[in-house]
Order: structure tokens, then C-alpha cells, then sequence
């Protein structure tokens, strides 16, 4: 069992537990003690950040752990998190490590982890990190003299990484003639977006590429892309593309300002993919949360959909395991797998450029391949987390409702991997009855959770 680990690495509120620096110290220690093992030389772990405040005090603890262990840092500042994977895996390093809370507000923080291969940590290896932590075993393996690690900053990586990202446009296709709009969230992306669609000949009106230190993610980017459509209507633009503070999700809109999912986007490019060939076994993967109106526009072309748990670590791992190369989320986390690890929105944006450049048609008309169902979804915060499983008669409460919409819609109801909150999902063909169930779900939550409150209090 994970006690630090969530579904995406370590979160929470920058400066408190677990996002201390004692904390990452200790979690540098036992990093670089698991990928350090082995080696015949001496050993080197990647870090890199988003663009909060609170990243450079977890930044030097982390690299003061790894040292002290023994293992080199290799320093590149801020970097989106698909960046750390590739260059992780480019630069033959042991391990990566990326700080960084992706879409929350500035104060929070978070801590992933990359192997050598580029791939997030499984479970297992996450809890054993976690274990040695706990231990004493990292006391006794603390080198001296010489054989402590060094840091140094790679300042080509930003360049090695834009690079690699045209190189996954096709060679044939330029983005001559296109405007776009495009919303880097003041995070990550800041710097690399821009110089990428502008280098593949965009003309690209930019918006979120400020970062002060507390406004990433604050009224932009992928989680708020109201600003980016109000600019593409504004501006004639061909499309908007939103990304998150470490530029691993991208939301886009079309030349009309509708905002474009997740799920449509994997509809658009799994179709292309399947006439062109290129989808392993005509096969997506997504998670619970996407929408059924992918599953039914896939079936529709002669693909199919596999479904897993939330997280694009699921995603990849499915993927990995059965061989296919395109999956992601309905949140913008969309993994190409014939060119990088894990989800990258920079690169999904890419992919599907190269759609719109190849079949000549607008996003708009490109996105109606796809219809969704109406879908709601509700968040239950409480004031301690709690598993849905000890919640007193949900359960039958959702057999009852799924009874009642007798095949044409989902209800999910699941924790937070990262906060105390209960999500409530409900999709199906009538949006005033889904919202009328999922309501009566949330409510049921609320009594429950706020009864057990007064009792404890007693």
C-alpha cells in the first residue's frame, strides 16, 4: 500500500506534508538508493519543474537528497512533464523526476517520477520508494568523500526537446498559412510551445507565457481555454490550443471557439489512423471517465474501445501490455505511443495538425465524427478523505439508478487519488434525468459524510 503516492505521484499543498522539503529530501535519498543499484558508473537522475514558487526550494532539497546518495543531478529548469520523460530516456539517465501539481492552483506542488525507459513507476516500485523511506537502510548508504554526487544544469535541453517534437510532424507537412492561438497556462510550456508551431511556419497569437510564480493555471490554459475562444473568434484564428501548467494535457477549440475534448480529439485521430492503418488492432484506450459517444464513433469506423482505470498511467500501462499505440483521456492527456511515453500535449496538438493539414477540412467539421452523450459531473469535497466502498448503501443506490436507465447511460462514482473528494460522474441519452441522478447521488454522499462528521465531533 501507497501512503505518499497517488494516482500521478506525490501531491498537495506546497510547504506542508507531504510537499516539504524534509519530505523531498528524504524521497531524492531513496530514489537515487533504488536506481543507483547496479550501475558500473556513477549513476544520474533528471530534474525538472513547472514554473511555480514553491519549485525551487523542492528543487534544491530533491537534488541535496540525490547527491547525498551518491548519484549526479542533471538540472534543466522548467521543462513540460513529457519533456523529463523523453529526455530522461535521450539522455540515458537512470531515473527522472518532475515537480510540478500539472493543473492545480500555484500553491500546490507535486513530485512524479520516470524510469530510464521514460515510462511513470508502477505501484509496486512507488510503495518499495516509499518503504525505504521509512527505514534506516538510507542511512547506512550515505557515501563520503568523493563519493558524493554532483548537480549540473543541461542547457541545450529545451532545444533537444523542440527538436525531437517537429521531428514528430510529418515531413511532407508544414503549418504554413495557419493561425492559431495558443494558451500555455503560464506553466511549462511557455517557452518550448511557442518556438515549436512558430518554427513549423504557424503564426501563433500567444497568450499565458508570463509566469510570475503564482498565476500558472490562474484563468487559463487547459482548464479555463474561455479566454483562448474568446481570442480565436476575435482574431480569425484557425484554432486554439489550451495546455496545462506542465503541458501534458491540451484542450483545443475550433475556428468557431467550441471547445474540443479530449475524447473528440482521439475520435479525429484514431480515424485517420485506422484509414491510414495505423492503429494497433484498430484499438483506443481510454479510462472510465471518457465519454460513450467515442465508444459508439469508434464502433462506427471499425475500431474499438478498452476502457481502464482513471490516469494516464493506466492508459500506458494497457497500452503496453497489449501492444497498442493511441489512448489517453477525455481530459486532454492523449498518448501517442509510437512517439513518446506518455501523454504530451504539445505533440497530441501536433497529431492533429497534421489531420487537419493532410484531409484539408476545418476542425470543426473534423470534430463531428464524433457526437457526445450529455455527461455530468459533480465533485463532493469532505473534510477528510474516504473510500466510496464505506459509504453505507451507495452501492444499491447506483444499481438502482443504472436499473433505471436501463442500458443507455453510465453512472461512476470514485475518490480523488489526489484530494478528499468524491467525483460523481453520470452519462446517458436524457441530460435531465442524468443530472436529476447524479444530484441524488451527490446528496446521498453529503448526508452521509455530514452525519459521521457530527458523530465524531461527539
Amino acid at each position: 500500500m501507497r501512503k505518499l503516492f497517488g494516482t500521478d505521484g506525490v501531491r498537495g499543498l506546497a510547504n506542508v506534508h507531504p510537499m516539504t522539503t524534509d519530505v523531498a529530501m528524504n524521497l531524492g535519498r531513496a530514489v537515487a538508493y533504488v536506481f543507483r543499484n547496479g550501475k558500473n558508473r556513477r549513476p544520474r537522475i533528471l530534474i525538472g519543474k513547472d514554473t511555480r514558487l514553491s519549485c525551487y526550494m523542492l528543487e534544491n532539497a530533491l537534488a541535496a537528497g540525490i547527491c547525498s546518495m551518491g548519484v549526479d543531478v542533471l538540472l534543466v529548469g522548467p521543462m513540460p512533464t513529457p519533456a523529463i520523460a523523453f529526455l530522461t530516456s535521450s539522455m540515458r539517465a537512470d531515473a527522472g523526476v518532475v515537480i510540478s501539481a500539472s493543473h492545480n492552483p500555484f500553491q500546490d506542488n507535486g513530485i512524479k517520477l520516470f524510469s530510464n525507459d521514460g515510462f511513470k513507476l508502477p505501484d509496486h516500485l512507488e510503495a518499495r520508494i516509499e518503504e525505504l523511506m521509512e527505514s534506516s537502510t538510507l542511512n547506512k548508504e550515505m557515501p563520503t568523500g568523493e563519493g558524493v554526487g554532483k548537480a549540473y544544469r543541461i542547457d541545450d535541453a529545451r532545444g533537444r526537446y523542440i527538436v525531437f517534437l517537429k521531428h514528430t510532424f510529418p515531413k511532407d507537412l508544414a503549418l504554413d498559412g495557419l493561425k492559431i492561438v495558443l494558451d500555455c497556462a503560464n506553466g511549462a510550456t511557455y517557452k518550448v510551445a511557442p518556438a515549436v508551431f512558430e518554427e513549423l511556419g504557424a503564426e501563433v497569437i500567444k497568450i499565458g507565457i508570463q509566469p510570475t510564480g503564482t498565476n500558472i493555471n490562474e484563468a487559463c490554459g487547459a482548464l479555463h481555454p474561455q479566454n483562448m475562444c474568446e481570442e480565436v473568434k476575435n482574431s480569425g484564428a484557425d484554432m486554439g490550443i489550451a495546455l496545462d501548467g506542465d503541458g501534458d494535457r491540451v484542450i483545443v477549440v475550433d475556428e468557431k471557439g467550441n471547445v474540443v475534448d479530449g475524447d473528440h480529439i482521439m475520435a479525429i485521430c484514431a480515424k485517420h489512423m485506422i484509414e491510414k492503418r495505423q492503429l494497433n488492432y484498430n484499438t483506443v484506450v481510454a479510462t472510465v471517465m471518457s465519454n460513450m459517444g467515442l465508444e459508439k464513433a469508434l464502433e462506427a469506423m471499425g475500431g474499438r474501445l478498452i476502457r481502464t482505470k482513471v490516469g494516464d498511467r493506466y492508459v500506458v500501462e494497457a497500452m503496453r501490455e497489449k501492444g497498442y499505440n493511441f489512448g489517453g483521456e477525455q481530459s486532454g492527456h492523449l498518448v501517442f505511443m509510437d512517439h513518446i511515453t506518455t501523454g504530451d500535449g504539445i505533440l497530441a496538438a501536433l497529431q492533429l495538425l497534421s489531420v487537419m493539414q493532410r484531409t484539408k477540412r476545418p476542425l470543426s467539421e473534423l470534430a463531428s465524427v464524433m457526437e457526445s452523450y450529455p455527461q455530468v459531473l459533480y465533485n463532493v469535497r469532505l473534510k477528510v478523505k474516504k473510500r466510496i466502498e464505506d459509504i453505507p448503501g451507495l452501492f444499491e443506490s447506483k444499481t438502482n439508478f443504472e436499473q433505471e436507465l436501463d442500458g443507455r447511460g453510465r453512472i461512476l462514482i470514485r475518490s480523488s487519488g489526489t484530494e478528499p473528494v468524491i467525483r460523481v460522474m453520470v452519462e446517458g441519452e436524457d441530460a435531465k434525468q442524468i443530472d436529476e441522478i447524479a444530484c441524488a447521488m451527490v446528496e446521498e454522499i453529503k448526508r452521509h459524510c455530514e452525519t459521521e462528521s457530527e458523530q465524531a465531533a461527539q
